[in-house]
């Protein structure tokens, strides 16, 4: 094998952190606007917290399938780009919105269909019952827009521009901020969701302004709709990509409902410091989702490009920045989070709870970034079945059966102790599957891209 040298290596470096940064910055901004939920939300007290705790996991999984959408079309939006095809890009994000919205369309019936009845099926305390079913009402209302938003922002990653994301999503957490200090004095806890769903209609239409108006790789034309009609192939690529996320997403998701149903007996305060924790960590991992979205965009490009061996460099480069940096924000993070939860909550007891459940947990951050961002690699690849299926064993084999065996005795602490060791075992599995898999060949055997193509995209 080639040895490769410094010299060569740091420009790429330095590209895969040019684009990381604005989706870094990104995904700061939304871990942010959480903490000023939380906040907000935690000084009306541990019920309130909880309510919102209560229905996390299932925002998480409606949220999780508008994710897989946006990955099956955003990919081929990446391959095209790289390949020099705009138009064809731009057909692909015709289909996608189209597709996307009459996803989000049904996940939000089915939200609206289920709200009461939820905070019941997962076992809530009846106290909190309410405000968590009215909380989740709005979610489900917010929906479409979280769509559009996701699908856009995901075109404009891909297409190279990584800055448009970041300032939207930062004026999305000051809107937030204003819409939550406007509704939550008068809707309690319902109050802080219309604040995030307001905040997010407005950007999310911003968002789509910018990438199907303004952007010169994927803004759309007349005469080019026109002339390119429905193609099938573009919704086979997706389903082929999307659908093993989608059931990733939603096995996933399930397992934190179900890990929720486990926590829920244990009463208000653990379920509150459990949402609290979660929320903390969220700070950890947003380098590892940041550079985990550019692996997708770099990757894919040059993968569309033909240039399969510098895809997997790419690939790698990110894997090592990503362990990297989520190990320092474990480590800091472990010092600061007695003062994050005194930011979260004036209640002692969920503090306290919270950091002795957190800690455990921050030991596995570098596996963690290890396997978010081998995901996004793969996931530029066009590989998603197997990687999906890895991360279902993981979850409901090492997660569930730990918690299991382990909440019953030790509580809150026991449920973080069988999620650190989950994660840990999902970290090995990616690096394993970014080593091994053969994507990287297979796609330039398969490709359709002839060689003045190749040199034009290089060119560009």
């Amino acid at each position: 094998m080639k040895k490769i040298s410094w010299h060569e290596l740091k420009p790429q470096v330095k590209e895969v952190w040019v684009l990381s940064l604005p989706a870094i910055l990104t995904q700061i901004t939304t871990i942010v606007m959480q903490y000023i939920d939380s906040a907000m939300v935690g000084s009306l007290g541990a019920n309130a917290s909880a309510a919102i705790g209560l229905v996390s996991t299932s925002t998480w999984l409606l949220g999780g399938i508008t994710y897989a959408v946006s990955a099956g079309f955003s990919v081929q939006v990446a391959h095209n780009i790289g390949a020099g095809r705009d138009a064809e890009a731009r057909s692909v994000v015709r289909h996608g919105l189209c597709t996307a919205l009459c996803v989000a369309g049904i996940l939000c019936a089915l939200g609206l269909s289920i709200h009461s009845m939820l905070p019941t099926w997962l076992g809530g305390d009846p106290a909190i019952r309410y405000d968590a079913s009215k909380y989740f009402m709005v979610y489900a209302l917010m929906i479409p827009f979280s769509q559009i938003n996701s699908l856009n922002s995901s075109y404009l990653q891909c297409s190279g521009d990584m800055l448009t994301p970041s300032i939207l999503n930062a004026a999305m957490c000051l809107l937030d901020v204003v819409f939550n200090t406007i509704f939550i004095p008068h809707f309690g806890v319902m109050g802080a969701g219309i604040g995030t769903a307001s905040a997010c209609a407005v950007i999310s239409l911003t968002m789509a302004w910018r990438c199907l108006l303004c952007n010169p790789h994927l803004r759309l034309n007349r005469k080019e709709t026109e002339k390119h009609g429905f193609d099938p192939e573009i919704l086979k690529k997706a389903l082929k990509i999307g659908l093993p996320v989608g059931v990733q997403e939603i096995a996933m998701c399930s397992a934190q409902v179900v890990a929720t149903m486990i926590i829920a007996p244990l009463g208000a305060v653990s379920i509150a410091a459990n949402s609290f924790a979660v929320t903390a960590e969220s700070l950890c991992y947003m380098p590892g989702y940041g550079i985990g979205s550019a692996a997708t965009t770099l990757v894919g490009r040059n993968i569309g490009a033909g240039k399969t061996d510098l895809a997997k460099r790419y690939g790698n480069i990110c894997i090592v920045m990503g362990a990297g940096f989520m190990a320092i924000t474990g480590l800091l993070m472990m010092f600061l989070c007695p003062f994050v939860f005194s930011i979260l909550t004036p209640d002692l007891s969920v503090r306290a709870l919270a950091a002795q459940a957190l800690r455990i947990g921050l030991l596995a951050e570098p596996l963690y970034g290890v396997s978010i961002v081998a995901a996004g690699a793969l996931r530029g690849t066009g590989d998603t079945f197997v990687p999906s299926m890895m991360n279902l064993g993981s979850i409901w084999v090492v997660r569930i059966g730990l918690a299991l065996l382990l909440v019953g005795n030790f509580g809150l602490p026991g449920m973080w102790t069988a999620m650190a060791t989950e994660l840990c075992v999902r970290g090995l599995l990616m690096l394993y599957r970014q080593k091994t898999t053969k994507y990287y060949k297979k796609y330039n055997k398969t490709t359709e891209t002839s060689e003045p193509e190749l040199l034009e995209a290089a060119e560009s």
